[in-house]
């Protein structure tokens, strides 16, 4: 039976976050063994949509193969001061290849668009199973948290930091297994930085008091994961994001009888106020996340290398079905993007 406050949250659909085509430059792709055109791939339906962009399945005539592209208008990137944010999701992308992070093939932009060409991921949302669900079972949540866990050591080996881990941005592949999307808010970082970004129910404590925040924000998101793929809903949520900031500070958890006591554990190890006693964040790094008795049993290689079958299997109809993704509205392809200036599209150089 699903607690009241469980109903309460679920009724959120969606958390406030985070196609005319003219002749582009050619770019050459990131692997570097072919040369695209925006002009080979046919746009055919809208997947998700952001404050300045949108994503769509789109099919490339050369090989039939299916992509997911996402489109981003620069005039709004420019408007919204979200330049550097978009050129660094680009710079890191190309940097890193995982089993459970979102491949990216091919970026290029023409006069008013930018354009980022990704695998298509087509089993959808891991927050929509989840609401479907209610909850997850402790093994269910486990496993995915053990992807999770080796994409985030990944990402900080690599002194990148992501900064907006929640259900919405975890994508099922056909088999079930993860992968990590949208890298809007990710940053290469040697120390720490300000930035105040991600999804608030997310944020760890250092960022909304503006202390300074590094990689252990990724490991207490873990936490608030967690909780919530257990619980239904994260452990710090309200209507008014400063009703949230304010729960968070505070640090008070109420725990639902039914999280398995070692989960609990593990969770309280990742929610600690102190980043420097948080696990993940201490001298062993992932390995203490790792070692964890939750994951007791868990052999980290085979999950690396996707020997263990996922406890969840997408509905998939084909290689570009879509029906694991909302329905939005269409863009007027009449409607014409704002053009920009010289130094505005000197801004995106190299994209």
């Amino acid at each position: 039976m699903a607690s009241s406050k469980d109903k309460v949250y679920r009724g959120k659909l969606k958390r406030a976050g985070s196609l005319t085509m003219k002749e582009p430059p050619v770019i050459t792709n990131v692997s570097g063994d072919r040369v695209f055109r925006l002009e080979e791939f046919d746009i055919i339906k809208t997947i998700g949509t952001g404050t300045f962009g949108r994503v769509s399945l789109c099919r490339d005539k050369v090989t039939t193969s299916y992509y997911a592209m996402k489109i981003l208008e620069m005039a709004d990137v420019i408007k919204l001061k979200q330049v550097e944010h978009v050129k660094n999701e680009k710079t890191i992308l190309q940097q890193i290849r995982h089993p459970f992070i979102i491949n990216m093939v091919w970026t290029t932009h023409d006069d008013t668009s930018l354009y980022m060409l990704f695998e298509y991921v087509c089993g959808g949302e891991l927050f929509t199973y989840l609401r479907n669900a209610g909850r997850f079972s402790s093994i269910i949540g486990s496993f995915y948290a053990a992807e999770v866990v080796l994409a985030l050591e990944y990402l900080h080996k690599k002194q990148i930091v992501y900064r907006d881990l929640k259900p919405e941005n975890l994508l099922l592949d056909r088999d079930g297994h993860l992968k990590l999307t949208d890298f809007g808010f990710a940053k290469i970082l040697n120390d720490r930085t300000w930035t105040l970004c991600g999804t608030p129910e997310y944020l760890a404590p250092e960022i909304i008091q503006s202390k300074g925040h590094n990689k252990a924000v990724d490991w207490w998101a873990l936490g608030i994961l967690i909780y919530e793929m257990l619980s239904g809903y994260p452990p710090y949520f309200d209507e008014n994001p400063f009703a949230i900031y304010e729960k968070i500070l505070a640090g008070k958890i109420e725990w639902p009888r039914h999280i398995d006591p070692v989960a609990k554990d593990l969770i309280k190890k990742l929610l600690v106020q102190d980043r420097t006693k948080r696990i993940g964040n201490m001298k062993n790094g992932a390995e203490d996340v790792k070692r964890h008795r939750w994951f007791k049993g868990t052999i980290w290689d085979d999950i690396l290398n996707k020997r263990v079958k996922p406890p969840l299997l997408p509905y998939v109809g084909s290689d570009g079905d879509t029906r694991n993704f909302d329905n939005y509205p269409e863009k007027d392809q009449f409607k014409r993007s704002p053009l920009l200036n010289t130094n505005e599209l000197e801004s995106f150089n190299g994209f």
